[in-house]
């Protein structure tokens, strides 16, 4: 594929995939029944998004929703800011070292953020991927988010690996690549598939007294 492919842009376009991931995969359609329309969770493309996504980096969504928080505060919210502190000053407001230093190498790069509106998922990956900091999760998540491509997926997001063990009846938690083979099916909506495996992940946390 030469271009980008399908954009989730409005509900309706959630609703639709929504709809073909139901009939697709049946295991889907209760899930998708019990958790109601799903979010569409789009974020502003540019370095803001790509920050928060960085901060997101394995803590809880708690955790991260915090350090945002703090950040803002702190008026850390564009290139040019980060760029006027030193790592200290981002450590302060709750990054961590490896973090802080991710953030600070992303302020310096001259990524061209509307040149990857045009890109295939897979090459406006690797151009993420080749800054510092920035592994398969993160870049994934900025394509399906940022991006909002359709067939978008994260199979490393541990969330997604346990709701799917849960939905499928797994033995254990697919790793990230059985979870790529078993996602395999849901294209060209896997960004919905990702959306409803999230919500069925919090679902379960609620339903265990987990959070």
């Amino acid at each position: 594929m030469s271009g980008p492919g399908r954009i989730i842009r409005t509900a309706a376009d959630l609703a639709e995939g929504a709809e073909w991931l139901a009939a697709r995969e049946p295991r889907f359609a209760p899930v998708l029944a019990s958790v109601g329309p799903l979010p569409l969770r789009l974020k502003q493309p540019g370095f803001a998004a790509l920050m928060e996504i960085i901060v997101s980096q394995q803590v809880s969504v708690a955790s991260a929703d915090a350090i945002r928080a703090r950040l803002h505060a702190a008026g850390l919210r564009d290139a040019a800011a980060i760029r006027a502190v030193d790592e200290a000053a981002l450590c302060a407001a709750g990054l961590s070292r490896p973090k802080a230093r991710y953030v600070a190498a992303l302020a310096q790069a001259d990524i061209d953020f509307d040149a990857l509106t045009a890109m295939p998922d897979a090459e406006a990956e690797a151009v993420l991927r080749a800054q510092k900091g920035i592994g398969p999760w993160t870049a994934q998540i900025y394509v399906m988010f940022a991006l909002g491509r359709a067939d978008g997926f994260a199979p490393g997001d541990l969330a997604q690996q346990e709701a799917a063990r849960a939905l499928f009846d797994l033995p254990a938690r697919p790793t990230a690549d059985a979870l790529a083979v078993l996602a395999q099916d849901w294209s060209p909506w896997r960004s919905v598939a990702a959306r409803a495996l999230f919500a069925y992940y919090r679902q379960l946390k609620n339903r265990e007294g987990l959070g």
